[in-house]
């Protein structure tokens, strides 16, 4: 999947986006999981996941599906991966499964996320604005450990992420694009040799 749909030409870290009070978001109930898929359908180019599976994820990790409402309407919804360190590293050496990825890949209940992989946005109008409560979703002790992932599927999911800090990163996944946590960041002379020190001699974008 991919991130998709709606204009976003304001421009702000993803963890500094705005909370807007027109949109709710909240983790996704099994009652709306088809709709959201139906949605996926439509909006994402490419997304074969059928309802069934979708809520298998959800019940593997309810915090992993989002829904955006405004006025009582579903205006959207955001999908996440949560990685353990084993898929993690599977997603830079692209030997994860994105499409309907192994469940031995995701971080349990229990366990920390090492990795957060943006499985989907699908938003209509002002249902992009929910953007900025799902980040917030996103600093919950469980997951401010995890940088952020996406691979851009539309022109609009590429613009998405650039005006909400990703970049893309070395690896062997195809385009894959990276989002550095504010918390992580380093001075700009020792994050450029941190880069170098961990390059892949074949990587690519």
């Amino acid at each position: 999947m991919g991130m998709e749909r709606g204009s976003f030409d304001a421009r702000h870290d993803f963890d500094a986006l705005p909370l807007s009070p027109d949109v709710d978001v909240r983790c996704a109930q099994s009652s709306e999981i088809a709709a959201l898929a139906q949605m996926a359908h439509r909006l994402v180019p490419g997304v074969r996941i059928e309802a069934e599976e979708l809520a298998r994820y959800a019940t593997f990790d309810p915090q992993s599906i989002l829904t955006f409402s405004r006025k009582g309407h579903l205006v959207g919804g955001m999908a996440f991966l949560f990685l353990n360190d084993r898929g993690h590293d599977a997603l830079l050496l692209d030997e994860i499964c994105l499409t309907a990825p192994e469940t031995h890949y995701l971080a349990a209940a229990k366990e920390d996320v090492a990795a957060i992989y943006i499985w989907a946005i699908a938003a209509t109008g002002r249902g992009i604005a929910g953007l900025g409560k799902a980040a917030a979703h996103l600093r919950q002790l469980r997951f401010r450990g995890a940088d952020c992932y996406a691979q851009p599927s539309t022109v609009a999911g590429r613009d998405i992420m650039k005006a909400t800090g990703f970049a893309p990163v070395p690896s062997f996944q195809p385009d894959l694009w990276c989002y550095e946590r504010p918390w992580h960041r380093q001075p700009m002379r020792m994050s450029a040799a941190i880069i170098q020190a961990r390059s892949f001699a074949d990587a690519r974008y």
